[in-house]
């Protein structure tokens, strides 16, 4: 029953982590269907849950922090080598360019 409880508590938790970040930078995303940030979701949560099961929370939170570090890559480094701000996303021409979508209508 404890370790039921434990990986609802996990699993809540990466809900909530994935509906601030979702709210947060969905203006990052705006051609991403709704449908595949659902799928998203659910994906993570999922995974949260074998993971939680399986390893308990040092697994979730190694887990978080594996999949930190491409996001960290990307926007540390990747970007900022290409001319686009890892925080704001500017300028969005060169921004959408990298993501192989159209300029924004102005």
């Amino acid at each position: 029953m404890i370790k039921l409880a434990l990986v609802i508590l996990d699993v809540a938790t990466a809900a909530v982590l994935l509906a601030i970040g979702n709210i947060m930078f969905w203006r990052f995303e705006p051609q991403k269907p709704l449908w595949r940030r659902l799928l998203k979701v659910f994906a993570a949560l999922l995974i949260t849950v074998a993971i939680s099961y399986y390893f308990g929370r040092i697994g979730v939170v190694i887990a978080f922090g594996i999949a930190a570090i491409p996001v960290i890559y990307v926007h540390a480094i990747w970007l900022p080598r290409n001319g686009v701000n890892g925080l704001t996303g500017e300028p969005r021409d060169k921004y959408y360019a990298l993501r192989g979508w159209a300029p924004p209508e102005r």
